[in-house]
């Protein structure tokens, strides 16, 4: 999965969306804080290839992306929008292939502007990595290339409090950088930094209203923070493998950024600290029970502004979740499966 797969609709009520063999499961709350419903499936009744991404709209729609074989030895781009979490997401929907036909390239990333369109980015049979974007009125524009070198897979897109979308790639030795520069155009490439980044550790978050922040980890397995026009930061030991989830929250009356991710123990660590104010320090805290090993973590705020925290292991088809308290620091409620 790629993307922020616990999401809050627009009515409030908190949904994930599970891989499962050749499909996609979405299961949410049967009201703000209520129980959950059992799972559905996504899109009707098309075969997807394994992986799939998930953007999220200010509007609160949820845009799916996944792979699909098509003919022999061919696999196309297909996309779904869910309007509701309780209600039936739209069927897939071909978007095509970034050289018109052929294999699967790469994961896909998805990002939702201002304007609600969704804009899906995907490594190329070339490596580097080509767009295509929702049109205002409907439809999709033909597919870009951004161009780009050496682009490993694992991309991350990300919308700014501008409404703006970026992407994030890794190449060897450094990070690439492109950004919309209007609404509605492409986006270019904006800067690449050197750094020893390990590929498939990438996320980002909007951290203010000029700009968005990407933690990845490096070679020598540190966690590290990185806002085009700065440097890199190294921030902390990485817990573990893989990327971390971030959110913004309010913490002692103070804006912080809260990191979630499975730690080599297998159980959940977090750490924040003050959003852009990495020198300020954070460090790891453990929760909950151990995990198993293809557990991924994913962070939300719930309808009362609650920073809420799930676990997904596919292999034990185990989803465990928990919310803040109601108390100041980060304590949070006992791990509970849904």
């Amino acid at each position: 999965m790629n993307g922020d797969w616990l999401l809050r609709g627009r009515d409030g009520r908190l949904s994930v969306y599970l891989p499962s063999g050749d499909a996609v499961l979405c299961r949410a709350e049967r009201g703000p804080g209520r129980p959950w419903g059992a799972p559905r499936r996504i899109g009707g009744d098309q075969r997807l290839h394994p992986g799939f991404a998930v953007g999220h709209g200010a509007d609160g729609y949820a845009h799916l992306v996944a792979w699909r074989p098509t003919v022999k030895g061919e696999s196309g781009l297909v996309h779904s929008t869910h309007y509701r979490p309780h209600l039936a997401a739209l069927d897939w929907q071909p978007i095509g292939h970034p050289a018109k036909k052929g294999e699967v390239t790469g994961a896909p990333a998805v990002a939702v502007d201002a304007q609600g369109r969704a804009h899906v980015f995907v490594r190329n049979r070339g490596r580097g990595v080509s767009m295509v974007a929702q049109k205002e009125k409907g439809g999709w524009d033909p597919w870009r290339d951004l161009k780009g070198r050496l682009v490993e897979d694992g991309l991350a897109a990300v919308t700014g409090e501008s409404g703006r979308v970026e992407v994030y790639a890794a190449v060897p030795g450094g990070i690439v950088h492109w950004r919309q520069e209007e609404a509605g155009k492409p986006p270019v490439l904006a800067e690449t930094v050197e750094t020893p980044v390990r590929p498939g550790t990438l996320a980002a978050l909007a951290t203010s209203p000029e700009s968005t922040t990407l933690y990845y980890t490096d070679e020598a397995g540190d966690l590290c923070a990185w806002r085009p026009g700065d440097r890199p930061y190294t921030l902390l030991p990485s817990a573990g493998p893989g990327p971390v989830a971030a959110v913004r929250c309010e913490l002692d009356g103070h804006d912080c950024t809260l990191l979630a991710q499975r730690s080599a123990s297998g159980r959940v660590a977090f750490a924040a600290y003050p959003t852009q104010d990495e020198p300020a320090g954070a460090w790891w805290t453990e929760s909950g029970p151990q995990l198993p090993a293809d557990a991924t973590v994913a962070l939300v705020r719930d309808e009362d502004d609650r920073v809420t925290a799930a676990s997904l292991s596919p292999s034990a088809g185990q989803l465990l979740l928990t919310r803040r308290k109601d108390e100041e620091g980060l304590a949070l409620e006992a791990w509970r499966e849904i």
